[in-house]
């Protein structure tokens, strides 16, 4: 009997093209799902391919090489858990795991307890891509143990995307590392979504544009220095009529958005390790309201907003829409970035940034022309603090955040909300401040609270009893 190279447990559109993805790049794989309708629509697409669609577990643990590498593609959460506890006593020591669904890191590093004990290697691997990626090549997050990691880079980097700089996959880190920086691309992808999403309805209810001229002018920002994945499915949407009435189809979708948990899972660590990302997380906050449409709709028979209308230069208006939205993207990457670097050093992950902006730069969601200078900033420093800082960061936001605060204070002006370009620029604004009013802040808690406090002209802990007269 043949024996397998790789195998995949789950053969949803991701795991059957990942497994098709092995294979056109040389590597046979073995696919196993417990759907016989699954299996066989598998077998069918992997007809006369170096795939075979196994059509039990003990079949598919038989037909692959030792030690064996086995990719589980299911939903995060109790289906993992359930695969590992049906699977586990098919394996021997030293054969390797790989989760690659969107598990939180803190149970990837669960997992890797568990099965270590045994002898087992498991291994969280973050995939970016979406279905096309995953035929195509994704960018892939690999996190466990490195000499795990050794055994299985032969078939990853030639199955991830590939750029002038390299496969876009590369050992993160120990533990949950891989899933963790997943994680943290996924919130950055939550941010510049709603980057775009606000920067869609300034332009329809400020400006008054027509869809067809939004594809227009998003289609021109795609092709500059702004070039992203995203604009660029941003055009396709906006660009897509819908058959039976011939509107864009865009403005007959449902305004209540869903999520996956990745970007709440990032907002909620963020709290626990002390990191300010205000717009990764109001961008969670925004999909949430989206939800509460009864209400808002409600809520628009009784509230009113300004009555005002846009009366500038409509050109000029758009010109600092789109320095907004450069200003808005970096900051967006820069508090991602900051995530990264405190939670590598409460984990001890050892990340290395210039690298996690290389393997972004092909395959995933939130690929972007942008990646290249922050590349090349952690390279020229890998102790960076804050994106925003770095000298050539620096400049471009100090001209390009005029533009951002037109064109909060224009929506606002005009009750259009656009708090995730609000919240970039509040965090820009507050991480470049000497001094901030949280003196007034620890003073009130000592006061209430008696929490002291530090002063600035000498050493110590100071508490004072504030309602006692001098």
């Amino acid at each position: 009997m043949n024996k397998y190279h790789l195998g995949v447990i789950g053969l949803g559109v991701m795991g059957k093209n990942l497994a098709l993805n092995a294979e056109s790049k040389g590597f046979s794989s073995a696919g196993y799902t417990r759907s016989a309708e699954r299996t066989r629509a598998f077998a069918a697409e992997a007809k006369g391919k170096n795939i075979f669609a196994t059509n039990s577990l003990t079949e598919f643990v038989q037909a692959l090489e030792e030690p064996r590498r086995i990719l589980v593609m299911v939903t995060a959460g109790k289906a993992v858990d359930e695969v590992l506890t049906e699977l586990k006593p098919y394996l021997k020591p030293e054969d390797i795991v790989i989760d690659g669904g969107n598990s939180h890191y803190k149970d990837t590093e669960r997992r890797a307890k568990e099965l270590e004990a045994s002898g087992l290697r498991f291994f969280g691997m973050g995939v970016s891509g979406g279905e096309e990626g995953a035929l195509r090549g994704p960018s892939l997050m690999p996190g466990g143990h490195e000499d795990a990691y050794r055994h299985l880079e032969p078939v990853l980097t030639r199955m991830a995307a590939q750029t002038s700089d390299g496969p876009c996959c590369t050992y993160l880190g120990p533990g949950g590392a891989g899933h963790y920086v997943k994680m943290i691309h996924n919130a950055i992808e939550y941010g510049i979504l709603q980057l775009i999403c606000e920067s869609y309805d300034i332009l329809k209810n400020v400006l008054g544009l027509t869809v067809p001229q939004m594809h227009d002018l998003m289609n021109e920002w795609n092709h500059s220095d702004l070039n992203s994945y995203l604009l660029e499915i941003t055009t396709l949407v906006l660009g897509k009529k819908d058959p039976e009435t011939g509107q864009p189809l865009v403005e007959l979708i449902l305004d209540e958005a869903e999520q996956k948990g990745t970007g709440k899972w990032a907002a909620q660590d963020s709290m626990d390790l002390g990191v300010a990302i205000p717009t990764l997380a109001y961008a969670v906050e925004a999909r949430i309201l989206s939800g509460q449409r009864a209400d808002r709709l409600a809520a628009s028979a009784v509230l009113r907003g300004p009555s005002a209308k846009f009366s500038g230069d409509r050109k000029a208006f758009e010109t600092a829409l789109r320095e907004a939205y450069r200003a808005a993207v970096i900051i967006c990457y820069a508090q991602g970035f900051e995530q990264l670097r405190i939670a590598s050093a409460e984990h001890h992950y050892n990340l290395n940034y210039a690298e996690i902006a290389r393997i972004w730069k092909g395959g995933c969601i939130i690929r972007a022309k942008l990646l290249d200078p922050i590349q090349l900033a952690f390279k020229n420093n890998p102790q960076l603090p804050n994106l925003m800082v770095e000298p050539n960061f620096a400049r471009v936001l100090n001209s390009a955040t005029e533009s951002l605060r037109q064109a909060v204070r224009v929506a606002f002006e005009i009750g259009t909300p656009c708090l995730a370009y609000a919240t970039c620029l509040g965090y820009f604004d507050s991480y470049r401040q000497s001094r901030l009013p949280a003196n007034l802040l620890q003073a009130l808690r000592d006061c209430f609270g008696a929490h002291t406090y530090h002063r600035i002209d000498k050493p110590g802990v100071f508490h004072t009893e504030w309602a006692k007269t001098n």
